[in-house]
């Protein structure tokens, strides 16, 4: 690794998918369905892939399957597009920053920090940004991201330690699940001039965070239609397709409870309904999708179809 040589270059505008990982009926990673779904989210028009995050199932993979997944997808995408990985899981920041530059061994463009793997519930931001900046220096010059999980417990990054953090010139990307459109104009308005990108997450504000500048969209509805969220990262300012940008922002505003449902079993049944041969097995403990919901899923990706006939978006090919 010579990340201290390492030049920060930004992540591209566009649909960072947060990826799924197949499983095997056994419970073991289908390396082959990992192969085609890392096709799938490129033949979709992903712009990035962010591997190992929680749509993944981190917390229920192991320290090598982590590695190898991350690995494995950077292989198969082969510098069509870069790829990030998660690289803290909790411990002493030492442990967290002998893992980041694991996971930077294996390719990846950037590692991705988990802010609530940093510091308990009950922390404070000064603690945070001590923690940050102890990983930052122990970490030779990795290009990081940060991303507000829910799981443990959502910790939010505010503009003012977005601020504090970004002359550091290491901070390069940004999932953003803070919901609020006023404080997603804040961090990008003090993310000017720096070498970053936001993603937003939530997609009710799609519309709205790409207008104020977002790089683009990381949001787990990318594992259920990805071509109308690479469509919208590219349409989302043509004068002459706002008709068709303000039916897409309604429909993904009008889904977000279904989709939210029994994830992510109702994303892989959905790319088994699409015709990607993937289990729908997962090891994390979710509610059961049930007859009414795989109906629900079904009515809207008949509603899905009708969407991508009309904005002349070609499916993407599936292979099996």
């Amino acid at each position: 690794m010579t990340p201290d040589n390492h030049v920060a270059t930004p992540l591209p505008k566009g649909f960072i998918p947060v990826m799924l990982t197949p499983f095997q009926e056994s419970g073991a990673v289908d390396v082959p369905g990992l192969d085609r779904l890392t096709d799938f989210y490129l033949e979709s028009g992903a712009a990035g892939l962010f591997a190992n995050c929680l749509s993944s199932e981190m917390y229920e993979l192991t320290d090598s399957e982590r590695v190898s997944v991350t690995k494995q997808v950077v292989a198969r995408a082969g510098g069509r597009v870069p790829v990030v990985s998660t690289g803290t899981f909790g411990g002493p920041v030492g442990q967290q920053a002998d893992f980041v530059k694991r996971i930077y061994d294996t390719g990846v463009h950037a590692v991705i920090v988990i802010t609530s793997q940093l510091v308990s519930a009950e922390e404070s931001d000064a603690v945070l940004l001590e923690r940050i900046h102890q990983l930052i220096d122990l970490t030779d010059g990795v290009p990081l991201g940060m991303y507000e999980c829910p799981v443990p417990y959502k910790r939010l990054i505010t503009s003012e330690i977005l601020a504090e953090l970004l002359p550091t010139g290491r901070l390069i990307y940004h999932k953003d699940t803070s919901l609020d459109a006023n404080e997603v104009s804040r961090r990008l308005s003090v993310a000017q001039g720096y070498t970053f990108g936001l993603y937003d997450a939530y997609m009710v504000n799609a519309v709205s965070s790409l207008r104020a500048g977002a790089a683009g969209l990381c949001c787990i509805q990318g594992n259920i239609f990805p071509e109308l969220i690479s469509w919208l990262c590219t349409h989302f300012d043509d004068a002459a397709r706002q008709d068709d940008v303000a039916q897409l922002q309604a429909f993904f505003t009008s889904c977000m409870d279904l989709v939210h449902t029994a994830y992510p079993t109702i994303a892989k049944y959905s790319l088994q309904q699409q015709g990607l041969p993937i289990s729908r097995y997962t090891r994390r403990d979710v509610e059961p999708l049930t007859q009414a919901l795989r109906n629900d899923i079904d009515t809207l990706l008949k509603t899905v179809a009708g969407l991508r006939q009309e904005l002349a978006i070609e499916p993407a090919v599936l292979v099996g």
